[in-house]
């Protein structure tokens, strides 16, 4: 790896952690974007990051299963991987799915807390509200992200 690769990497890495991920997967993520080819097996991914096989096996699991990369075909039983196109999108679509379950036990919420808490119905109300409007506003982005997506290819 380049240093100039290697810091885009370190970078991303640290990115993924702001987002709430791990270090490393940011940095597995980084790797898979830029390497050359673009797939990898699990023990180059490991020498090339400097992270042991068992952790980059960890966070390659977590990463496929929030359908951000996949694995590639491959002549022998060794597992490599690759990014997946609009992996970003489905980890958005996750995320807004747990939104929703919000908005149900902030209904559930409001049935709980009766009109004789004005207050405490209220906090309700706006975390609801919010929670309402995120999920709106979320959903026309993806289309409009969508939109843009296939005019731009």
């Amino acid at each position: 790896m380049e240093p100039k690769e290697s810091e885009f990497v370190d970078r991303m890495g640290l990115v993924m952690e702001r987002l709430g991920g791990t270090r490393t997967m940011g940095r597995l993520y980084a790797w898979l974007m830029i390497c050359d080819p673009p797939h990898r097996s699990l023990t180059e991914l490991a020498a090339e990051l400097g992270v042991s096989k068992t952790a980059i096996s960890t966070v390659a699991r977590q990463l496929e299963a929030g359908g951000m990369i996949e694995r590639a075909p491959a002549p022998n039983r060794e597992h490599r991987y690759r990014l997946v196109s609009g992996g970003w999108t489905h980890v958005m679509r996750v995320q807004l799915a747990v939104v929703r379950l919000s908005l149900e036990t902030l209904d559930f919420g409001l049935s709980v807390v009766g009109e004789d808490r004005p207050e405490q119905r209220a906090k309700l109300e706006e975390t609801r509200k919010f929670f309402a409007f995120t999920v709106q506003d979320a959903d026309e982005f993806l289309q409009r992200w969508q939109e843009y997506r296939e005019k731009s290819d």
